[in-house]
């Protein structure tokens, strides 16, 4: 049998950031993140289990060259960093989960042995003593939390210097005892900073240079993260939008700058993209901009203000946008009566929802 390919990306911080934030938009970070980390597989490696904080993925009969596995290590790190970077860029929201997001790290864990097999409910997966080896490999000595680390069988095999050093990596010689047995490695901390990031779309920080068309505003008897997650987790929002049928979203998606939806209103597909414009002391701010609407494009605000621990207020911000003469003289003779009719709706509904326990709903 041939020497195959043990390989494991581990998140760092996953048990602190999981118990010490919301629990929601935590899952929805570190499932971003898994799926990132499943995406920049660039070496044909299989999956074999997604553990929590980690991937087990491995490569059969097979492991790839020094360059493709140093590069594949480099791709998922330049991956992660590049989506943290996202999401803290990107973030409109206030909690704890999505503050601390940046915070988290990488380590990746690369073994090899021959490979023993069981099938468990009809799925193949390895098994043996370098299974667990490359497990144990994680719980090690190495004072870090962001590192690549090769076991002293894959960075012979390949051919890999014990202290090989490259623009991105430094590595250095390792060892930690398991059950009696030592186990070698070499390990490199990776610097972020040295990383060539993937670019993101810049968010929409929109600065009207005029007054709202429509303003409405009413007081809740919640928090205002709350009132905040009730709007911007579209999972609520047929709940309370006025006269939608559908949503079309993503649902393991944290809601932040850029983020997409569609809402679905007899029929018609109305697109929208998360935008934001500038806060005022402690508010909260969330806005949406469509143009799939008889003027040239609607922008909808959602402002908070915390007034106690349970209490907020909640102010609403129209701004229709026309540009022709046509759109203009439409705007001001059916728009505006239509969009306010259709957002105070809207808020009673949000009100009532919020009144017949939300958080149970």
């Amino acid at each position: 049998m041939a020497n195959s390919l043990l390989f494991i990306p581990d998140i760092s911080g996953f048990t602190y950031f999981v118990q010490n934030t919301e629990v929601e938009h935590s899952q929805h970070v570190i499932s971003e993140l898994l799926e990132v980390l499943i995406n920049a597989n660039t070496q044909d490696l299989r999956l074999a289990e997604v553990e929590g904080d980690a991937l087990f993925f491995y490569k059969e009969n097979e492991i790839p060259s020094q360059e493709k596995l140093l590069a594949q290590i480099e791709t998922m790190f330049t991956g992660f960093y590049s989506h943290l970077k996202l999401l803290e860029k990107n973030r409109i929201c206030p909690c704890n989960a999505c503050a601390t997001a940046p915070n988290l790290q990488l380590k990746i864990v690369v073994h090899c042995s021959e490979l023993q097999f069981i099938t468990v409910q009809e799925k193949r997966k390895p098994f043996g003593q370098s299974v667990i080896e490359a497990h144990r490999l994680l719980k090690n000595s190495v004072p870090s939390d962001n590192y690549a680390l090769l076991s002293s069988e894959v960075s012979k095999f390949i051919g890999l210097p014990v202290h090989y050093k490259s623009k991105l990596y430094n590595f250095v010689e390792g060892s930690d005892v398991y059950d009696g047995k030592e186990i070698r490695y070499v390990f490199s901390e990776i610097d972020k900073a040295k990383l060539k990031l993937n670019p993101f779309a810049i968010p929409e920080v929109v600065d009207f240079k005029c007054a709202p068309s429509i303003v409405l505003t009413t007081e809740f008897g919640i928090s205002g993260q709350q009132l905040f997650e009730y709007i911007t987790n579209y999972s609520y929002r047929h709940y309370w939008v006025n006269g939608v049928s559908e949503f079309e979203y993503n649902p393991e998606e944290v809601t932040r700058l850029g983020t997409e939806h569609v809402c679905v209103i007899d029929g018609k597909r109305l697109n929208f993209t998360t935008v934001t414009k500038a806060a005022n002391g402690n508010e909260i701010v969330y806005g949406e901009r469509t143009t799939d609407v008889p003027v040239d494009a609607l922008y909808n605000f959602f402002i908070i203000r915390p007034l106690s621990e349970n209490s907020c207020l909640l102010t609403v911000e129209l701004y229709p946008k026309a540009k022709s003469l046509l759109n203009k003289f439409l705007l001001w003779l059916f728009m505006k009566r239509i969009f306010r009719k259709s957002m105070s709706t809207t808020i009673k509904n949000l009100e009532n929802f919020v009144k017949n326990g939300a958080v149970n709903g």
